[in-house]
């Protein structure tokens, strides 16, 4: 029983359905029927790359494998049983003779005022698709006004922490946003500006001197302002306020500076090591030989750093897959056990266009080599869509890119704050930690649902609420990009007592419309205001 598709959990399930050769059932648990590549995460944002790309079909690639959909609510260790939720709201329960818990992790959250009310985070297929849209409507209502300081507010874009995904969203996005205006010419003399802001004193701090150098040069040149030793001290719907005192007004803030394992594995009452399950270097749970953890959720002994741990790092997750499928197949007498050791074998960032910078084998790169040995390496790494991913490359090199607006994911569906932000947040379905509502008939207000959870009293614009119409980032019109479909249009409402359609009179259940958060709800304004500081200590997800 394996919990959790990423990097380790689908490493572990594709080593053990090699080894068994049917001689064994194995149960995959994951909330989607793919394996998310997050490296490439940031060229689907910069609209390089399809979402579909950097997706790899669980059941078209692990064929052996038993996939459910399912998100986990609760393991009972003694009785040997996983229960969960699946995507449709129906409960199960599952049983095993071995356990992975493979659950990842979730973005790392700081107490800076107005962060959990104003910021995106960067972790899962809906936060890109919605970082996509948001940063061309900024562009597009940008060329449209003649209000210079509304026209620089969201031109403006914000990036919390210079670690991988940080350095590499901001690279991208200063492109994306450079070709949009190509094509949409702002007010004279006005460009899109992009700040990539860290408490650290260089970009990159995890690499070499030299890497991170080459990272700075490659991101100055393209305009992008890096401010290192600076962060955020407040979040507002207007701007951010900066440490050094300078207020920034802006409507997107984008939150990279680190994650947190899953509060999934904190839930099971075991040692842990900073919310990360504490493990073996065979990775089996202490006093718990059939409960195995490998990725973010495990604290796994670094053997080559005596008395730290391994980093939460992708090339981790996958390598320490692949031992631990070998180690569970020993536990049934098939091998031996192996303890986990690795090897550093290099790093590669990719800045966008032909730059890049990389060390691999211990040689650094930067420019057009680095940029090749980057886009090999990720082909090589890629379980799946080698064949699609180098054509939308190829496409990219030779056509203009497409900024359109689909509006598939709304600000209020993928708040900073979630334990599943693989999944947009749906409307009267809580969230994974939280408690059901008690009378789904007649959900509470914000402000009822807010005082049941730490800090009291609601605030207005809180995740999942409504826009007041009128504001930026408030409700669209309708049939506009991200709108309300009207009645009987495509994506309309459907019809009554039809499949996905509103009940029939004198039932008790409550649908919200289409798009629109639950009754009671208001859903917080579009600007994505994201504030806040890297620690050191903070580990990218690379």
């Amino acid at each position: 029983m394996i919990v959790g598709a990423g990097f380790a959990g689908y490493r572990t399930a594709q080593t053990l359905s090699r080894l068994a050769r049917g001689r064994a059932e194995i149960v995959l648990l994951n909330p989607t029927d793919y394996f998310l590549y997050l490296p490439l995460l940031p060229q689907v944002a910069a609209g390089i790359l399809e979402p579909r790309r950097v997706t790899v079909s669980l059941s078209g690639t692990l064929p052996h494998v038993r996939l459910v959909l399912g998100e986990s609510d609760r393991i009972d260790l003694d009785a040997r049983q996983v229960h969960y939720t699946g995507p449709e709201g129906e409960g199960g329960t599952l049983s095993y003779d071995r356990l992975v818990l493979a659950a990842g992790s979730v973005n790392k959250l700081l107490p800076i005022p107005g962060v959990a009310e104003h910021a995106h985070g960067f972790r899962g297929l809906p936060e890109a698709l919605y970082l996509r849209d948001h940063v061309t409507r900024q562009v597009e209502l940008a060329a449209a006004t003649d209000d210079p300081r509304s026209c620089a507010s969201r031109c403006t874009f914000v990036v919390v922490g210079a670690g991988y995904t940080g350095t590499e969203v901001a690279a991208h996005g200063q492109l994306f946003t450079d070709s949009q205006v190509d094509r949409h010419p702002l007010r004279t003399g006005m460009r899109p500006r992009w700040l990539l802001l860290d408490i650290a004193d260089r970009v990159l701090p995890e690499l070499d001197e030299r890497l991170s150098r080459t990272a700075d040069d490659v991101l100055r040149e393209r305009g992008v302002d890096v401010r290192m030793g600076t962060s955020v001290k407040e979040a507002t719907h207007e701007g951010v306020l900066l440490t050094d005192g300078e207020f920034v007004d802006t409507q997107t803030l984008v939150w990279c500076v680190g994650v947190r394992p899953d509060p999934l594995a904190e839930s099971l009452g075991l040692p842990m090591e900073r919310g990360r399950l504490l493990v073996d270097p065979h990775l089996q749970v202490p006093g718990r030989p059939e409960v195995f953890a490998c990725g973010d959720a495990a604290a796994v002994p670094d053997l080559e750093k005596p008395g730290s741990y391994t980093p939460m790092t992708a090339q981790h997750a996958w390598r320490q897959g692949k031992v631990c499928g070998h180690n569970i197949a020993a536990s049934f007498g098939d091998g031996r056990r192996r303890a986990y050791r690795h090897k550093d074998m290099g790093f590669v960032v990719d800045l966008g266009g032909v730059k890049a910078a990389a060390n691999p084998l211990g040689v650094n790169l930067s420019g057009v080599a680095a940029g090749a040995v980057t886009r090999g390496y990720h082909l090589a790494a890629m379980p799946g869509n080698r064949v699609r991913v180098a054509a939308d490359w190829l496409l990219d090199a030779v056509l203009p890119r497409q900024a359109v607006q689909l509006g598939l994911v709304r600000s209020w569906s993928v708040p900073l704050d979630t334990a599943s932000p693989e999944l947009p947040r749906v409307p009267g379905k809580p969230e994974r930690d939280q408690e059901p509502e008690q009378e789904p008939s007649r959900p509470g207000t914000g402000a009822e649902r807010a005082k049941s959870r730490p800090g009291g009293e609601a605030t207005s614009d809180q995740p999942g609420e409504e826009p007041a119409k009128g504001r930026s980032g408030g409700e669209p019109a309708k049939n506009q990009p991200g709108g309300e479909p009207a009645k009987n249009q495509p994506g309309g409402e459907p019809a009554k007592n039809q499949p996905g359609g509103e009940p029939a009179k004198r039932q008790s259940a409550v649908v919200p419309p289409p798009d629109q958060p639950p009754p009671g709800r208001m859903s917080r304004p579009d600007p994505s205001g994201v504030p806040t500081a890297l620690p050191k200590e903070t580990h990218e997800h690379r």
